[in-house]
C-alpha cells in the first residue's frame, strides 16, 4: 500500500487487518480449482479503497460493527465479479498488472467464477438479514451495468452531451462509491439523514473520481493508464466534449472524424490530445472535479469531527492527486 493511503488507513488499521482475515475466510472452496482461483483473486487486491470508504463512513456516522465487515465484503465480492465478467466481454488479458482470470483459465471458467462471486455476494447479506445493505449494493451493479450499456449506445455515433457523460459516470462509476459510503452508514446504525448525505458524499467522490481518471488520457505515458486509451476506444470523456463544443465546426468534423475512424494510429490520438489541450478541455474538466470535491467537502463538514472524518477529508483529496 502506498504511503499516503497507509496514514488515511490508520483509523481503521485493525479493522481492515481483520477483514482481510474474514475476506480470505469467505473466499474459501471445497472445489480445488475454485479455491486456487480465489486465492489468486485475493492475492491481486488492488488499493482496497472500497472497504477503506465503507469503515470510515460507519466510524463517522455512528459505530463499526459485524454488519460493516459484511457490508465491506459484499461490496467486494459483488465488484470482483462484475471486473471478471468485465474482462470476458473486453477480451482484456490483464487487469491491475496481473493476468486476468479469462486469460489464465479462459472465458468459460471466468464467467462461471464471476457467477460464483455474485452468489456469495448475496448469500453472505440473505444468511445474516443485511437487506438493506444487499439493496444498495444492488442498486449500484444495476447502475453500474446501465451506465456501461448507455455508454457503448452513444459511442456508435459520438453524440454525448455533457449531460449524458454525467449519466453515464453517475452509472458507471460513481454509484459504486456512493454504495460503499451508504453500506459503511447503514451498517453503523446512522439514520436515514445521515445515510442519505454519505450516500451523496459517495456520489460527488465517485464524479470527482472518473474525471481524474479521464483526465489520464491526456498525461504522459507514465502515470496511470496508457496514453490515449479512451481515444481509441472511442470514449467521449470530459475533456473532448467540452473541446467539441467549443471548437468551430470544421475542427469538430475533423477531430470526430479521427476519433470515429483513425484512431489507432499515434499521430492522430496525439492530435486529437493537442486539440484538448489548446481548446481548454483539460483545465474546464479540472474545474469540474474540483467542484465535485468542493461539494463532497462541505457534506462532510456537517458531520462531528473525528479521526475518520480527517481520514475521509484526506480521502477525497487522494482521489484528485493520485496518479494511477
Amino acid at each position: 500500500m502506498s504511503r499516503p493511503l497507509a496514514n488515511i488507513q490508520a483509523p481503521i488499521a485493525l479493522e481492515m487487518k481483520e477483514f482481510e482475515k474474514k475476506f480470505r475466510q469467505l473466499m474459501k472452496s471445497k472445489v480445488l480449482l475454485l479455491d486456487k482461483i480465489m486465492g489468486y483473486i485475493v492475492k491481486r487486491k488492488g488499493k482496497q479503497m472500497r472497504p477503506m470508504f465503507v469503515f470510515l463512513s460507519a466510524g463517522v456516522t455512528g459505530k463499526i460493527s459485524e454488519s460493516t465487515y459484511r457490508g465491506a465484503a459484499l461490496i467486494e465480492l459483488l465488484h470482483t465479479a462484475t471486473l471478471v465478467h468485465d474482462d470476458v466481454v473486453d477480451d482484456a488479458n490483464y487487469r491491475r498488472g496481473f493476468f486476468s482470470i479469462n486469460a489464465l483459465w479462459k472465458n468459460k471458467i471466468a464467467v462461471l467464477v464471476g457467477d460464483y462471486l455474485l452468489s456469495r455476494g448475496l448469500l453472505l447479506s440473505v444468511d445474516h438479514g443485511d437487506f438493506d445493505l444487499l439493496r444498495l449494493v444492488s442498486q449500484a451493479v444495476r447502475d453500474m451495468s446501465e451506465g456501461e450499456l448507455l455508454q457503448m449506445e452513444k459511442a456508435k455515433n459520438l453524440d454525448i452531451t455533457e449531460s449524458i457523460y454525467f449519466d453515464i459516470i453517475r452509472q458507471k462509476t460513481a454509484s459504486l462509491i456512493s454504495s460503499c459510503c451508504g453500506v459503511g452508514a447503514t451498517s453503523a446504525g446512522a439514520d436515514e439523514k445521515c445515510i442519505v448525505k454519505m450516500t451523496l458524499f459517495g456520489e460527488k467522490i465517485g464524479m470527482a473520481f472518473q474525471i481524474k481518471d479521464d483526465l489520464f488520457d491526456y498525461g504522459s505515458t507514465q502515470i496511470g493508464k496508457p496514453l490515449g486509451i479512451d481515444i481509441k476506444e472511442k470514449k467521449m470523456t470530459l475533456p473532448l466534449i467540452y473541446s467539441l463544443r467549443e471548437a468551430s465546426s470544421r475542427d469538430r468534423y475533423k477531430i470526430r472524424s479521427i476519433v470515429k475512424s483513425n484512431n489507432h494510429k499515434s499521430k492522430n490520438v496525439q492530435a486529437v490530445i493537442e486539440f484538448v489541450k489548446e481548446s481548454g478541455g483539460i483545465d474546464y474538466a479540472n474545474r469540474v472535479m474540483r467542484r465535485y470535491i468542493d461539494e463532497a467537502l462541505s457534506i462532510l463538514d456537517g458531520f462531528e469531527d473525528s479521526s475518520y472524518k480527517d481520514s475521509l477529508q484526506q480521502m477525497v483529496e487522494f482521489t484528485i492527486s493520485r496518479d494511477r
